[in-house]
């Protein structure tokens, strides 16, 4: 297999993790969202109880008309209806707040059978109240808009196809309900309320009702979805390089959200070695080793985030950083000649004031083309340079020992930065080991 099929083979199973990391989630956030459905119905029939018994108080004559001097019978049909509905949404919720604590998930089947019980409250009210009021006029009362209330709702069950499928029992109900109450009423009732056509449209806005329903929440998702992925990819770029670079640096990395992925660039490589450590740490607790190394790393940090760097691994002793990846502004060369030049200026100012201990460091100075990019698995990744450009700068690095000194260029550095070229010491040809040919420094 080439390398782009596998880049690709190892960026869709990332992808996958990813989303079935996202599904997981989001069955568990359906699952509270489902509870404040449910937790909504429970406050709306308790609402339109109160509300009942507050009308039926100052308007009792009028209802006591309208349903034939029956206005009690229905009333107490209603508490039944309502109250055994309010029975059912206790237990709902009861069994909701279980699957959450345990974090499990319902079955299909119960979400859909809980959906065409709770859309079937309205069917079940007009078939009730056309026993006091007549079939057709039954179907005028504000029963029939409970039914966009559940469908409305089924939205925080965030499941299309349960929006779709409340929709559709609402206007299939509705639907065989009216054809049934038109062909049985034996009134003369106005012709619109008896138009079939008229009630056919009404069903029909219910399912479509139901269908839009579903379509926002499928948008509602995909956004999501968009959201937890733009997280997440920041998330990466900041897990890839972490506090190594400068603000100004992850900035443009979370702006431009590059592609991390392995290619060839031309980068300046610079490596930075403690003199004498080894012996010093001999000496020393942990405690003290690690406080002397935070007192250096601190401005050395600083010093090759400002000059447009990054630390790419600390080494104990030292680290290596890299210039011109993931970004570059042209001139990495001369940003790592600069911030090598002012690390060594630093160290001398600290250790002149007292602030460090006598310390001496070498650093070397190699440029070239590496492969860049993200390396690992979806379990641990790492942002990392790899080619004969590191190699060679460590070993640049390991001849400041041979020649005394602390600062090391290589000839493409030297090559890169024409207007420092007067202040640089030729070494000559220097055999670096396992090299065959010697190398300029």
């Amino acid at each position: 297999m080439s390398v782009a099929p596998r880049r690709s083979l190892r960026r869709r199973k990332r992808q996958s993790v990813d989303h079935e990391l996202f599904e997981k989630e989001f069955a568990f956030e359906s699952l509270k969202s489902d509870r404040l459905r449910v937790t909504i119905l429970i406050g709306a029939i308790i609402s339109a109880l109160l509300i009942v018994l507050l009308m039926m108080l100052f308007f009792y004559d009028e209802f006591q008309s309208a349903f034939h001097g029956n206005f009690k019978g229905f009333l107490f049909a209603v508490f039944v209806i309502f109250g055994a509905n309010l029975l059912y949404l206790l237990a709902e919720r009861t069994i909701l707040d279980r699957l959450i604590k345990k974090q499990l998930k319902p079955f299909n089947a119960l979400k859909y059978l809980s959906a065409f019980v709770e859309t079937s409250i309205p069917t079940l009210g007009m078939i009730v109240g056309s026993v006091f009021l007549g079939p057709v006029y039954t179907l005028f009362t504000p029963a029939a808009f409970l039914y966009p209330l559940f469908i409305s709702l089924s939205a925080l069950r965030l499941n299309v196809r349960l929006c779709i499928f409340t929709g559709t029992v609402a206007g299939v109900e509705y639907t065989l309900l009216a054809l049934y109450f038109i062909q049985k009423s034996s009134d003369t009732i106005e012709p619109i309320l008896t138009g079939v056509p008229h009630h056919l449209f009404k069903g029909f806005l219910l399912f479509l009702t139901g269908v839009v329903t579903g379509l926002v929440t499928l948008q509602v998702k995909k956004r999501i979805l968009n959201s937890f992925s733009v997280v997440e990819e920041r998330n990466r770029i900041s897990r890839m390089f972490g506090e190594y670079v400068s603000p100004e640096v992850m900035g443009k990395l979370l702006d431009l959200k590059p592609d991390l992925r392995s290619e060839n660039k031309n980068v300046c490589v610079m490596f930075l070695d403690i003199r004498n450590f080894t012996g010093f740490a001999e000496k020393r607790s942990p405690e003290e080793v690690v406080q002397y190394l935070e007192s250096l790393f601190e401005f050395m940090i600083e010093i090759v985030n400002r000059h447009h760097g990054i630390i790419n691994k600390f080494l104990g002793d030292g680290f290596m950083a890299v210039f011109g990846a993931p970004l570059s502004d042209g001139k990495d060369c001369a940003n790592a000649l600069e911030a090598a030049r002012e690390i060594l200026a630093r160290v001398h100012q600290e250790v002149n004031s007292g602030t460090i201990l006598p310390t001496t460091v070498g650093i070397g100075l190699h440029a070239g083309e590496a492969v860049t990019g993200s390396i690992g698995s979806a379990l641990r990744r790492e942002y990392t340079v790899i080619g004969d450009v590191v190699n060679l700068a460590a070993r640049i690095e390991k001849l400041n020992k041979h020649f005394n000194s602390q600062l090391l260029i290589s000839e493409m550095v030297w090559q890169a930065v024409s207007d420092d070229r007067s202040k640089a010491v030729p070494m000559g040809q220097v055999q670096v080991r396992g090299r065959e040919k010697a190398i300029q420094v």
